[in-house]
């Protein structure tokens, strides 16, 4: 039991979970562990979990938010890169919730390279992702499980304030367009280093994923991302210089970036996820994508 009388971990269980597989957390995997069960039932109750969904977590570590998403009567797919880490949480699972032990289904790989997601289709991901991954696996699991309607996230706070930025912020960015055209993102808490181990230097945020239809468009989602990575390749640039590259010279960019119906001599960081499309499809039926 955790200190709180349930099959959550504490503070005790997840230094000796450590130290029965030898684990040193590591900083390239982005290793800090919640260990504290309060705070992990407020991430599974902000995310509205119940037991009708089906969970995506990636990177369950020691388990403790896959226990807690468990608790609920969920089931949970979970994906570990880590084959330390991997090789434990069922055992984990079926020693502190051996009811639930059935719910758990593992796959043992990096994030970014799983294709296909096997089973009944995903309705929620709930995960505590590692900073320098964060957004390509927030963005990949968007685009290759289309079922999952809503999600919740935690990550480094810059990380959660570059996700929810809109037009106009000094953070707004490529994470918070390409974001945009699969979902809301909303910040709906912080998360203070004291619940994890290895205490992190920073706060952490929580990101409430809702999923919305992309913007109407004849160019597609790769074509807008490629104006989209263009745009911000040199922030503070016109769009008319910044584009100029796929255009064939700046005068090209402008005039197909008013035919959007955008401001040549805005910069990528006013534009909202809508004109990204607009000026894609100009750029796609100029043969210039």
């Amino acid at each position: 039991m955790s200190e709180d009388g349930s099959g959550l971990l504490g503070p005790r269980q997840i230094r000796r979970l450590a130290d029965e597989i030898g684990l040193r957390p590591t900083k390239s995997r982005g290793q800090n562990f919640v260990h504290d069960a309060n705070t992990v039932r407020r991430i599974v109750s902000l995310a509205g979990i119940g037991s009708q969904d089906r969970v995506i977590e990636v990177g369950p570590g020691l388990g403790s938010l896959t226990l807690g998403l468990l608790e609920t009567g969920a089931q949970v797919l979970a994906i570990e890169i880590d084959p330390l880490l991997a090789g434990r949480l069922p055992g984990t699972v079926a020693a502190r919730m051996p009811e639930a032990a059935g719910r758990l289904e593992l796959i043992e790989s990096d994030a970014l390279k799983v294709d296909r997601l096997p089973g009944d289709p995903a309705t929620a991901l709930v995960a505590n992702l590692p900073y320098n991954v964060a957004v390509p696996v927030l963005l990949h699991l968007l685009a290759i499980a289309e079922a999952w309607r809503t999600g919740l996230v935690m990550v480094q706070l810059e990380v959660a304030d570059r996700l929810v930025a809109g037009p106009g912020s000094k953070v707004y960015g490529v994470p918070s367009v390409k974001l945009a055209w699969y979902a809301r993102a909303t910040k709906v808490g912080t998360v203070p280093p004291g619940v994890f181990w290895p205490m992190p230097n920073v706060d952490s945020g929580l990101v409430r994923i809702t999923r919305s239809a992309p913007p109407w468009c004849s160019a597609t989602r790769e074509q807008v991302f490629t104006v989209i990575d263009a745009a911000f390749a040199n922030r503070r640039k016109m769009l008319r210089s910044a584009l100029s590259g796929l255009c064939g010279g700046s005068a090209a960019a402008s005039a197909m970036v008013a035919a959007a119906d955008v401001d040549p001599t805005a910069r990528g960081e006013s534009l909202d996820i809508a004109g990204f499309a607009r000026i894609a499809e100009q750029l796609a039926g100029a043969g210039r994508l």
